[in-house]
């Protein structure tokens, strides 16, 4: 019966949005840069993550999530070389699925979201490495401290999503960088000083720019 109702709940949603089930089913994305619009996309905010990850006591490498983001891509004709990127992520939404560290962490001796309530990166760079890789080289601002990190990035596809019928295109990105650098030097060394980022994030096209 449970499954029945989520059949009967996704073909509803593809009802409301004019959106066949076989348009689901062979959906396909272009893995061309050349494919997408120049113009301004926006977060989609149902589809990202960013993550941070630090060693932990040498046993695992410790998952902090955070539950709110936004961010503006700025896509120029010339693909990811001539695009630039800016992100802010809200430091108390920050998701350990332990309480009592999410209130460590969002305090003083970490994140200080009272007094620092967001975490920014903007874009500086981009050096292609391969056909749809390349380093984008940005500043990075934690508790009011700004460095430059270095982050891989894929660009995963382009196409116009079957359900909101929005120009939408996909990135995966990685990178690391020293927390000691922005002051967050609280349990070291039983947490580990290296932090490693992982974003997976789709970006649909602004409004006024979908318009015909």
């Amino acid at each position: 019966m449970k499954a029945y109702k989520r059949l009967v709940l996704f073909l509803a949603a593809i009802a409301l949005t004019a959106c066949t089930p076989l348009q689901v089913v062979t959906h396909h994305v272009s893995s061309s840069e050349s494919s997408v619009p120049a113009g301004r996309y926006q977060l989609d905010p149902h589809h990202w993550n960013v993550s941070f990850d630090v060693d932990h006591f040498h046993y695992s490498r410790f998952v902090i999530r955070f539950d709110k983001t936004t961010a503006q891509l700025d896509w120029n004709a010339d693909g990811m070389s001539g695009s630039s990127v800016r992100a802010r992520i809200d430091a108390s939404s920050v998701n350990t699925n332990v309480p009592l560290l999410d209130r460590m962490l969002k305090g003083p001796d970490m994140f200080d979201g009272a007094r620092y309530p967001d975490i920014v990166f903007v874009s500086t760079a981009f050096q292609r490495t391969g056909e749809d890789k390349g380093i984008l080289t940005g500043d990075l601002t934690i508790r009011g401290t700004t460095k430059p990190v270095t982050l891989n990035v894929t660009f995963n596809g382009h196409a116009v999503n079957p359900l909101t019928k929005q120009e939408t295109l996909g990135f995966s990105a990685d990178g690391h960088f020293s927390r000691a650098q922005f002051g967050l030097t609280t349990w070291y060394p039983a947490v580990g000083d290296d932090v490693h980022v992982a974003i997976q994030a789709e970006f649909s096209k602004a409004s006024a720019d979908n318009a015909p």
